[in-house]
């Protein structure tokens, strides 16, 4: 028997968690009053721990939470005072100094100090904790050896507190980019204070970012979080800028199902979606252009390779899989959204850099490269599994991929599908063949992407290693010269467009509805929006 429209409409309320199902009392509608935000997400975070997040949909929540040294201007991204009310640079632009703000408090009502973000940095770089973005602290003095073991003393490290309320970091090198570097949550503080009350503070598996005993910065504090249906933030009082965040709170639905996800809006559920169905973009291009956003983003979607399995260890085989993608198709058939095809990792120009070595659609070759492989049409090569986390978007990319794989190549390709915290799991443990993948800038500069496939990048999981790559990033991190340096970041990308231990498919838009009422969120490169400048009409 079908359901009514309103039965229907009360259905998907309780499993979103909402109570209120009367077509005209909606969640949208109560929002715009109280000032709430209802926010699709996608995956759910693993964790709230900034020190052990790894993607964009944690930096959703995150960012509502935590704060650093620096923010994010809510237009362009560019650096703004955070924690930190101002800042200098030594001449030789290696040193920063930052001055803490004196009413900066932790949500407990603690100062923030300077010695929690020591403390926090130090944790980060502790070798038990194996945080997968430590990397990104490489750029301080001393950081990398301690991260390492190659030393103990963390007073060999680029950090010093010369007060409670000064920061001194000194440098590697002169990096034009630190202080966008320092808007990515590793940075940001952590209570190690409250961490140490429930656990060891260097291992994993502490849980402190359950809402009994979370303790943040940022302009909300963790009020619930019920996993696999909401997690709800509200209006931290103790937050040093309370007087101008303007929402009293934001819930997060983790909803991996985008038609549901859409459904949700569609019914008055959400204020933004995460996604969009591709089957359903051009519907509301037509129909309620209004409702569409679709917003640039410096983001690469991929295909993971593991070059530590059978068949996939040989160079030839993965330059052959790049090469049977009609990436064009994909584009124009199936995402329907603006999307450009991607030949090589780093997005068209990134602070003026392309990359001059990319992966274009050649058959020919394709079966040329597998037949001398010994491959000759596919024969005597194994099944190819290929792990994607829930989401029709990605099933339909994997699907027409498929199709390519076989009709070009001979190979068969199964689809093993998983919800994103199984997704992630086997992605750090290498539990994988091919891997639907992901990469969202940083930082608007091409560093961060390439140094992704470093042999010591956390978030290199294909097994990939390069000791000439490696050496060239290295170079290029240390040399101001913007001309030798781009031309460093080309020679090094070559070398990973040949060795292929990835399947560039396409460079992102950010595709996605949103209400009318909402306000103050920008079309932003990283998709980032600070929560502290929206509001609702």
């Amino acid at each position: 028997m079908a359901f009514s429209s309103l039965r229907l409409l009360c259905l998907l309320a309780a499993i979103l968690g909402f109570t209120a199902c009367a077509p005209r009392k909606t969640a949208v509608a109560s929002g715009n009053r109280e000032q709430v935000l209802y926010r699709g997400m996608g995956p759910e975070p693993a964790d709230l721990d900034p020190q052990l997040a790894t993607t964009a949909n944690d930096h959703t929540v995150l960012s509502a939470l935590f704060e650093g040294l620096v923010t994010e201007d809510p237009v362009d991204l560019h650096p703004v005072p955070g924690v930190a009310e101002r800042w200098e640079l030594s001449p030789d632009n290696l040193t920063y100094t930052f001055h803490l703000r004196a009413d900066a408090r932790w949500s407990d009502g603690h100062p923030v100090t300077a010695r929690d973000f020591i403390a926090s940095w130090r944790r980060v770089l502790t070798p038990s904790l194996a945080a997968d973005n430590a990397s990104m602290l490489y750029i301080v003095q001393g950081a990398e050896a301690f991260n390492k073991g190659r030393t103990t003393d963390f007073s060999q490290v680029g950090f010093s507190t010369p007060d409670e309320r000064t920061v001194r970091i000194t440098l590697e090198h002169p990096a034009s980019y630190f202080l966008s570097l320092l808007q990515h949550w590793v940075w940001w503080p952590v209570p190690v204070f409250v961490i140490e009350k429930n656990g060891s503070v260097y291992n994993r598996g502490n849980h402190w970012t359950l809402p009994a005993t979370f303790v943040g910065n940022g302009p909300f504090t963790l009020k619930e979080w019920r996993v696999g249906q909401r997690i709800e933030v509200e209006k931290s009082a103790t937050y040093w800028d309370a007087a101008r965040v303007h929402l009293n709170g934001i819930r997060f639905y983790p909803i991996e199902d985008i038609n549901a996800e859409e459904r949700a809006f569609r019914s008055g559920q959400l204020h933004i979606t995460e996604a969009l169905p591709v089957g359903k973009v051009d519907a509301y291009r037509h129909d309620h252009p209004e409702l569409l956003r679709i917003d640039p983003y410096l983001g690469t979607y991929y295909y993971s390779i593991n070059v530590n399995r059978p068949f996939l260890n040989e160079a030839k085989v993965r330059r052959a899989l790049a090469l049977a993608i009609d990436r064009s198709s994909i584009v124009e058939n199936v995402l329907h959204g603006g999307q450009q095809p991607a030949g090589a990792f780093t997005p068209p120009n990134t602070a003026g850099y392309t990359s001059a070595a990319v992966l274009k659609t050649d058959i020919p070759e394709a079966c040329r490269l597998l037949a001398e492989a010994g491959y000759p049409g596919g024969k005597g090569a194994p099944v190819i599994d290929l792990l994607l986390n829930t989401s029709d978007n990605h099933r339909l990319i994997a699907e027409a991929i498929q199709g390519m794989l076989k009709d070009n190549l001979g190979l068969d390709v199964r689809l093993l599908n998983m919800e994103g915290k199984s997704v992630l799991a086997a992605r750090r443990s290498g539990d994988f063949q091919l891997l639907r993948s992901s990469w969202i800038g940083d930082y608007a500069d091409p560093s961060s992407f390439l140094s992704v496939w470093t042999s010591d990048s956390g978030n290199n999981h294909t097994g990939w290693s390069n000791t000439t790559y490696d050496q060239l990033l290295y170079q290029a991190a240390r040399t101001t010269d913007d001309v030798e340096r781009l031309a460093l970041f080309q020679k090094a990308e070559a070398l990973l467009m040949a060795d292929a231990p990835l399947i560039p498919i396409y460079y992102y838009t950010h595709v996605f509805l949103i209400q009318p009422s909402v306000k103050g969120w920008y079309p932003t490169l990283l998709d980032h929006h600070p929560y502290k400048q929206v509001w609702l009409e």
